[in-house]
C-alpha cells in the first residue's frame, strides 16, 4: 500500500473531475495535498471536507507570481515532493476556424502552466531529494483528434515537455512522467460533447469510460517509490482505445466530432 505521509503534493486543477479524484486519492495515501485551481468555491469546500492536510490556493497556472506564492504558502508543512499537472482546458473547433489567439492561449494554459509549475517546484524537490512531476497529457498527444487542432498541439506539446524535463531534472532525483487519458467519466467529457451515453464507448475494448479513480491510481503509482525507475515514459489509460481493431478501428479520436 502506498503511504506518502511527510511529503506535500500540488495537484493544479484539483478542485473537480479527475483532479479532485487524484485529490482524494492522495489523502487517503497520507500526503498532504495542495488543491491548486481557480476554481475558489469547489476548492475551499473541498479542503473543508478532507481536512487538516489539505489546503486551497488559489492559482492561474499561467502566472509566475501565483506558482512562487503557491510555493511559499507551503513552508511551514512536508517538502514537496510531488507536482501534478493536471489543470487543462479544452475546446472543439477545426483547424480552419481556429485563431491564434485562442491557439495561444490553449497552449498557455495546458504547457506553459506546467512549464512553470515545473520551474517552481524544481529547487523544493531538489533539496528535500528528489521527487516526482506527472503531467496529465490525452490519447490526443499520441494521435490527431478530429476538430480538436488546438487541444491536441496542446497536448503534444506536454508530452515533447516530459521529455525534456525528464533529461534535465533526472539528474536532480526528479521524475518526469506523462500520462494519456482516454475517454474518462468527467465534467471535461460531459462539457465536450460526448454525454453520457454508454453506446458512445462500445467500440472500446472495455466497453466503458474510465472513472476518475482509475487515473488517480495511476497517477498515485508514478508519484510515489514504486515507480522509482520510471522517468521520461508515456502512460496510457484509455480503455484500449488505441490498440487498434475493433468495429471502428478504435478511431474515437479521429471521428467527426470526436476527441478526447
Amino acid at each position: 500500500m502506498v503511504d506518502l505521509a511527510g511529503r506535500t503534493v500540488i495537484v493544479t486543477g484539483g478542485a473537480r473531475g479527475q483532479g479532485e479524484a487524484e485529490v482524494r486519492r492522495f489523502i487517503d495515501a497520507n500526503a498532504h495535498v495542495l488543491i491548486a485551481d481557480v476554481l475558489e468555491e469547489r476548492g475551499r469546500a473541498l479542503a473543508g471536507e478532507l481536512g487538516e492536510r489539505a489546503r486551497f490556493l488559489r492559482l492561474d497556472v499561467t502566472r509566475e507570481e501565483d506558482w512562487a506564492a503557491a510555493v511559499e504558502s507551503l513552508t511551514d508543512w512536508p517538502p514537496v515532493r510531488v507536482l501534478v499537472n493536471n489543470a487543462g482546458v479544452h475546446w472543439k473547433r477545426g483547424l480552419l476556424d481556429e485563431s491564434a489567439a485562442e491557439m495561444s492561449a490553449m497552449l498557455d494554459v495546458n504547457v506553459v502552466g506546467a512549464l512553470l509549475g515545473t520551474q517552481a517546484v524544481t529547487e523544493a524537490m531538489t533539496t528535500a531529494g528528489g521527487g516526482s512531476i506527472v503531467n496529465v497529457c490525452s490519447v490526443l498527444a499520441l494521435l490527431g483528434g478530429y476538430g480538436s487542432a488546438a487541444y491536441t498541439t496542446s497536448k503534444w506539446a506536454l508530452r515533447g515537455l516530459t521529455k525534456a524535463a525528464a533529461l534535465e531534472l533526472g539528474p536532480r532525483g526528479i521524475r518526469v512522467n506523462a500520462i494519456h487519458p482516454g475517454y474518462i467519466d468527467t465534467p471535461m467529457l460531459t462539457e465536450a460533447g460526448h454525454g453520457r451515453d454508454p453506446d458512445h464507448y462500445r467500440f472500446l475494448p472495455l466497453g466503458r469510460p474510465g472513472a476518475p479513480r482509475d487515473v488517480a491510481e495511476l497517477v498515485l503509482f508514478l508519484a510515489s517509490d514504486e515507480s522509482g525507475y520510471l522517468t521520461g515514459g508515456d502512460f496510457v489509460i484509455d480503455g484500449g482505445m488505441t490498440a487498434g481493431g475493433g468495429p471502428r478501428m478504435n478511431n474515437a479520436a479521429t471521428e467527426r466530432g470526436g476527441s478526447a
